[in-house]
């Protein structure tokens, strides 16, 4: 799980500008917003980068806390 939509909301940035920045199609994006599917730890790197947020932002904790 991870929290894209979420600090793209808190950013007020739109999916289609982060699949652009990150050469990816929309429908790429899209499935990693929705947790359809995961991104590789490169992109979620990239991701991050493009977002200016520590990767650890973007994920979900599996632990108990």
């Amino acid at each position: 799980m991870n929290r894209i939509k979420e600090v793209l909301e808190e950013k007020g940035i739109k999916q289609t500008w982060l699949a652009e920045k990150l050469g990816k199609s929309y429908n790429m994006v899209n499935g990693y917003v929705q947790n359809r599917q995961q991104p590789r730890l490169e992109i979620l790197n990239e991701i991050a980068d493009i977002l200016n947020v520590d990767v650890r932002e973007l994920i979900i904790s599996n632990k108990e806390k």
